[in-house]
């Protein structure tokens, strides 16, 4: 099967600044796939570029057999591209029924997908009135992912779900995303090795803007030298 997402030896400058130095990635259909890497190692970037928010210079970005680099990000995105960035992107003024309806691609999106949003998050139907800023971390983070569950998105492009939350949270987000998955893909970025190993079921390593390794996840596991050297894990 062909993959969903093919990312080809791409390269990806901040202003002067290289970034990404040839990274190669594929995404099967149907799966979760987690993009490691140390601090600073590109990954973020990575995402961004799939979504043309840091456009690549070089390389090729393939979904659904259609090359997408050198579009613009929305057009992209209505292609069935979901991101929830890391940091909890919400509109902290709205509340959290105004957050999920503006994030609507077509009329009655919301109404399609929020009986199965509110059974992954039932937390969010009943603080459905209440603004951003009245949620916890948590509760903000279970908002960013459910906001991006509203189309009828393809991939979900997720940024550290689990960055900041206390361990219970961490396993109700775990809990969704496994869910989530059995109706869409995912590629995952994760700091968190423990979290990404139990959640993914494949892995791509990027090392200072290069892919150096990718398989199995069930393999990785067993490979300690190189979660040593790349991920800094023990």
């Amino acid at each position: 099967m062909s993959p969903l997402l093919e990312v080809r030896d791409i390269h990806t400058f901040i202003g002067q600044f290289h970034i990404l130095e040839g990274v190669s990635l594929s995404v099967p259909q149907g799966s979760i796939t987690a993009l490691l890497g140390r601090n600073g190692a590109g990954k973020t970037t990575t995402l961004k570029s799939i979504l043309g928010l840091t456009p690549p210079r070089s390389g090729e970005v393939w979904f659904a057999g259609e090359r997408i680099n050198g579009r613009r990000s929305f057009d992209i995105a209505s292609l069935g591209i979901g991101f929830v960035p890391e940091h909890r992107a919400i509109f902290r003024d709205l509340s959290v029924a105004e957050n999920l309806r503006i994030a609507e691609r077509r009329k009655g999106d919301l109404a399609r997908k929020e009986e199965f949003i509110f059974h992954l998050f039932p937390d969010l139907k009943r603080l459905i009135n209440l603004s951003g800023t009245a949620l916890s971390g948590g509760q903000q983070q279970m908002l960013a992912v459910a906001r991006a569950l509203v189309p009828d998105n393809k991939l979900l492009l997720i940024d550290e779900p689990s960055e900041g939350l206390a361990p219970v949270i961490i396993e109700q987000m775990m809990a969704a995303i496994r869910e989530l998955a059995a109706q869409s893909t995912v590629l995952l970025v994760e700091q968190n090795f423990i979290v990404a190993s139990q959640l993914a079921e494949r892995y791509v390593i990027i090392d200072e803007g290069h892919t150096v390794q990718a398989g199995a996840m069930a393999d990785l596991v067993q490979d300690k030298e190189t979660i040593h050297r790349y991920l800094g894990a023990a």
